[in-house]
């Protein structure tokens, strides 16, 4: 899916708005005029918001399923990153102007097979800044997004040490007899 720059400052907009919302401040109602059917802004896709301070990861929200529009889902993920990510206090109306989203518009999911007798060239086709990785056992679930590996000296085996990680799994159970379901993407960020 490629977003245009036109729906890109569309969709800033939303997350801005949602935010700014969701702290209290009054702007205009939600966008939903200018937002024609069968665009792709109205199509379902895979979306994550991050918001930064200053520069700086403050929250995040997700999910690698298409299951609302991307406009929809962009302005629900705005407010969860903003107000409910488990990791950091909610932010507040004072702070807000300090803070810009950031969206990953995420596509191409493409399994990744991994075990012991996995190929090389499966792990190796990894490219850090690129791909992100899912990792995915049971209930558990980690994703890193392509960005996440900036200022990191990250190679494949670490982005997938780094999806298990964050489902809760051992680092190295990418590597086990019975690895869990691993799968690479990319993503339009913006």
């Amino acid at each position: 899916m490629m977003v245009s720059e036109e729906e890109r400052d569309f969709l800033r907009r939303v997350a801005r708005d949602a935010g700014a919302r969701a702290v209290g401040l009054r702007v205009a109602p939600a966008p939903s005029r200018g937002i024609e059917a069968g665009s792709r802004l109205s199509l379902p896709a895979p979306v994550f918001v991050t918001w930064r301070k200053d520069g700086r990861q403050r929250g995040r929200s997700g999910s690698i399923e298409a299951n609302h529009a991307l406009a929809a889902a962009v302005e629900e993920h705005a407010v969860a990153a903003l107000l409910h990510d488990p990791r950091i206090p909610p932010a507040t109306a004072r702070e807000l102007p300090r803070y810009t989203p950031e969206i990953s518009v995420l596509f191409t999911f493409e399994e990744i097979f991994s075990s012991p007798s996995a190929s090389e060239a499966s792990v190796s086709s990894l490219l850090p800044l690129t791909h992100g990785v899912v990792a995915e056992k049971g209930k558990r679930r980690g994703v890193v997004l392509p960005q996440d590996a900036a200022g990191f000296d990250w190679d494949a085996a670490r982005l997938l040490s780094q999806a298990c990680l964050r489902a809760g799994l051992p680092e190295e159970s990418w590597k086990a007899a019975s690895p869990p379901r691993l799968l690479r993407f990319t993503a339009e960020v913006f």
